[in-house]
């Protein structure tokens, strides 16, 4: 007898193959038998069926019970014989006994369900030698698999890894448990929503396997049952000794009932020596269905059990105490367990263990207080939960508290706030409470200090940063504590290299990667996820790629969630501004997701899609990312966002020939960043913020606008911002009439960006270089050819607008060579060079009065090429022009 190998699909090909040659009328016309084995809702029926409709049209079916038809192949399916009447087996076992040739016989069963354990047909299965057996195993799923069924039945854009994993933890890989899980899910989730991992905990069990868990343990008889609901109560793998101990069985009996369980596949093998069920979801049905005394019982003797294993499982211990009344033993296996999960790096394990714990019932209060600073210090470094903000916030209303604890409580607050929750004004306000609160206290002092020296929030200064961050630095020095001077070391760190100083480089070099304590490696994740993110802005991208990969790498590895996550966004602003956009969209969409309702960390992610959008002309979209619900506030939000978000809105304005509308903008951000103070932050506002002051009329002020950008930078190590320093002075010159001083500043503005690399801003600078050259000499090739170039560059970027813009800036300085055929150029079913332009645009979501804007033409004329792009394409519509262009392409 042999067993198929290899993968699944290889296993199956090869069971077509051998049965396809049984079955050839010219082959040797040896018999086969194939035993198709697998529990309930494996799969077997499906295979069966897949295997019959490949057997040769040459080969005649027969079913059980029928006589087989006269000469030549014959293939005969019984299906689950393990319920096959006594004289059913009987005629099988007759057949088999004395095989015809070509005869090929498929047996389908479930290995749990025989009669005698391993005799398909009872205590006198017998094969004679003629006969070639096969045994075919039908097992669970892999992850892959099941995440190709769920993939069929939710859509591709709807199936993530992590809803794969929990469908197959949830099912053991059973694959009819699957499917119903799947049909749960389709009819509860929104089609409009992507199905999360907590929506398969909530489905419960699917009706189809509770009436096969309830069934085979009803079966078990009464004497024997408890073995049953003690394996569902314990909910693991576990031995005989262990599930007869929480039985309440002893000796002989539990031998007894263990054996009774497992005949009447109530229970399974789990590994040597081990018992239980196949997946959560059987063992969750029994415990339903046990009478309340009886499993509170239940779950003291495992209580019991789990106390005496070394090491304590903590909190599988905590959820025992808890369901049996033992509400004291609750609450001391919970915080054991939560203080583990942070001596690990599990702080967002920690968060849910003690949300669930102190939103449970009554807590006392000298518990609540530890429970609660225990929640506040995992929360900070873990992601967004109002749960966590409610409970917190409610604590450090009791003014029962001691004020140290409620100050350490308030702190961590604080920092949720801050980041998580993107509430920077409560937040911080939260914090100077906690700095006073925590007066004498110099470890959870310093962490309030050097969290209000960061500097991305709008409501301090610069200056008030740093006299936060030295006091930071004295007091942390003063406790001794290495991992609150890690903390402080961060933010020091962060503090210096946002503003553009030499001095923070070496600081980077002093973080304790190494360290043995899990806190200075969480907070040195933080500072070099941090560090990334600073020299992103300042235009060191090689320092940044190389930050970015060591401290996203070290978050994930000592848990520091928010980090890591951070880190993530920051990747995404790394590949705009480098120019990798391709599929940049795509990810920022899917991040803006998994970010959820937390504004701060999916800030970045927004910011990257309103940029893309606006380079390609889809103008709405920019607008809805920047302003639009879920979008940071640009008086509240990180000033660095804010004003990158700020020059876009007006350039967009400016698009529109809205001048006062870019010039108001323009006033509000400069205002923000003057209150702030980091000028190295003016490198993605400063160029479109003057160009909008000086036509607005407002020359005076445009001049000290540039002069306040240059002061700001002088001693500062600020790539971007000393290339967006020479822009905006060409901006200035140019709308002046300075149009040859103009040009020199884009050159060199262009070759910084050039150098960093920055394509898309180098392509910007050199586009306007090109028209200051052109405005001088009209007749200059070099000029014409580099704005042909930064066509190019445009379209592979894919920033549609901007080459859209740049030919037609191209097309007005260079005519035709030569005579042209008289009457308009044919180009019958085509796109004329024009219309393809305007098609684009369109496509992209801009207006007949945008395109016109953008291409120097009338609107009447746009709207005569928009309906020739509509006909010769054979889109329907304007909305659906992108898909026809990209069919066209391919």
């Amino acid at each position: 007898m042999s067993k198929a190998s290899g993968t699944v699909q290889e296993a199956e090909a090869a069971l077509r193959r051998r049965l396809s040659a049984a079955l050839d009328p010219e082959g040797p016309g040896r018999p086969v038998l194939l035993l198709v084995e697998g529990a309930a809702g494996s799969g077997k029926s499906r295979l069966v069926e897949r295997l019959r409709a490949a057997v040769p049209d040459t080969a005649r079916r027969a079913g059980p019970g029928e006589p087989l038809p006269g000469e030549g192949p014959v293939l005969l399916v019984v299906e689950d014989v393990h319920r096959a009447a006594g004289d059913d087996s009987e005629a099988l076992r007759a057949l088999l006994a004395d095989p015809p040739a070509h005869l090929v016989c498929v047996l389908s069963y479930r290995p749990e369900e025989l009669a005698a354990p391993g005799l398909v047909l009872g205590p006198d299965t017998e094969f004679p030698a003629a006969l070639a057996v096969v045994r075919h195993v039908v097992g669970p799923l892999g992850v892959t698999a099941v995440h190709r069924m769920a993939a069929d039945a939710l859509g591709a854009d709807r199936c993530t890894a992590g809803l794969a994993e929990a469908l197959h933890r949830a099912s053991g890989g059973i694959a009819q448990t699957v499917a119903d899980l799947l049909d749960l899910l389709a009819a509860r989730a929104p089609a409009t929503r992507v199905p999360r991992p907590a929506d398969v905990d909530r489905l419960g069990t699917p009706p189809r396997l509770a009436a096969l868990v309830l069934r085979r343990t009803a079966a078990v008889p009464q004497e024997h049952r408890r073995i049953v609901l003690a394996a569902a109560v314990l909910d693991e793998p576990a031995t005989a000794g262990e599930l007869a101990s929480v039985a309440g069985l002893t000796g002989r009996a539990g031998h007894e009932a263990l054996l009774a369980a497992l005949r009447h596949a109530a229970l399974e093998e789990r590994g040597e020596g081990r018992y239980g069920f196949s997946a959560p979801a059987p063992a969750a049905t029994v415990r339903r269905w046990m009478p309340g005394p009886v499993r509170e019982e239940l779950h003291r003797r495992t209580a019991h059990l789990l106390a005496r294993r070394q090491p304590v499982p903590w909190e599988r211990l905590a959820g025992h105490r808890r369901a049996c009344g033992d509400d004291r033993g609750w609450l001391h296996a919970v915080e054991r367990a939560a203080r583990e999960l942070e001596d690990a790096g599990a702080q967002q394990h920690a968060v849910r263990l003690l949300e669930a714990a102190l939103a449970t019932g009554p807590v006392p209060p000298h518990a609540r207080s530890r429970l609660a600073m225990l929640l506040a210090r995992s929360a900070v470094v873990g992601l967004r939960s109002d749960q966590t903000l409610d409970v917190l916030r409610h604590i450090v209303a009791d003014t029962g508290l001691p004020p140290a604890v409620r100050g350490e409580i308030r702190l961590d607050l604080g920092l949720l706030q801050c980041n998580q929750m993107g509430q920077v004004v409560e937040g911080r306000a939260e914090l100077v409470r906690a700095v006073d609160d925590l007066a004498g206290r110099p470890v959870p002092l310093a962490r309030a200090m050097s969290a209000l020296a960061m500097p991305y929030g709008p409501d301090a200064s610069f200056a008030e940063n740093i006299l936060w961050i030295e006091r930071a630095v004295t007091v942390a020095d003063e406790s001794g504590d290495p991992v609150v001077q890690a903390a402080v070391a961060a933010n020091q760190l962060s503090v210096l290299l946002n503003s553009g100083d030499p001095a923070a480089w070496p600081l980077i070099d002093r973080l304790p990667r190494d360290s043995d304590l899990i806190g200075c490696r969480q907070q040195t994740a933080r500072g070099l996820c941090n560090a990334a993110d600073a020299t992103v802005w300042l235009g060191h991208y090689e320092k940044s790629h190389g930050l970015l990969d060591e401290g996203v790498d070290l978050a994930a590895r000592s848990g520091a969630a928010y980090a890591e996550q951070t880190g993530r966004g920051c990747a995404l602003v790394l590949d705009w501004a480098t120019g990798h956009w391709s599929g940049l969209a795509e990810r920022a969409r899917a991040f803006v997701d998994e970010a959820g309702d937390m504004p701060y960390l999916a800030s970045d992610a927004r910011m990257v899609l309103g940029l893309l959008a606006l380079a390609r002309g889809e103008w709405a979209d920019a607008a809805d990312h920047f302003t639009g619900p879920g979008a940071a506030d640009l008086d509240s939000g990180p000033v660095p966002i804010s004003a990158a978000a700020s020059g876009a809105l007006i350039r967009l304005a400016l698009a529109h020939d809205d001048i006062a509308g870019a010039a108001s903008e323009a006033a509000a951000a400069w205002k923000r960043l003057h209150t702030k103070g980091i000028w190295a932050w003016a490198a993605e506002l400063a160029p479109w913020a003057v160009e909008a002051t000086v036509r607005a009329g407002a020359v005076d002020t445009a001049r000290d606008m540039v002069a306040e950008f240059a002061a700001g930078l002088e001693g500062k190590d600020t790539p971007s911002a000393t290339a967006a320093l020479e822009w905006t002075q060409g901006v200035l010159a140019e709308h002046t009439g300075r149009t040859a001083e103009a040009a020199a500043c884009y050159e060199r503005s262009a070759a910084a960006y050039t150098a960093m690399p920055r394509p898309y801003q180098a392509a910007l600078t050199e586009v306007a270089a090109a028209r200051c050259t052109l405005a001088l000499d009209g007749d200059s090739g070099p000029a014409a050819a580099l704005l042909a170039e930064c066509a190019a560059a445009f379209d592979t970027l894919g920033a549609t607008w901007d080459a859209a813009r740049t030919r037609s800036e191209l097309r007005s300085h260079q005519p035709a060579k030569g005579p042209r055929a008289p009457g308009r150029p044919r180009y019958g079913d085509l796109l004329s060079p024009r219309e393809a332009e305007v098609a684009e645009l369109a496509a992209a979501g801009m207006t007949n009065r945008e395109i016109a804007a953008t291409l120097h033409l009338s609107p009447r004329t746009v709207e005569q090429h928009v309906a020739r792009a509509i006909q010769k394409s054979g889109a329907r519509s304007r909305q659906g022009l992108e898909q026809a262009l990209r069919t066209a392409a391919d």
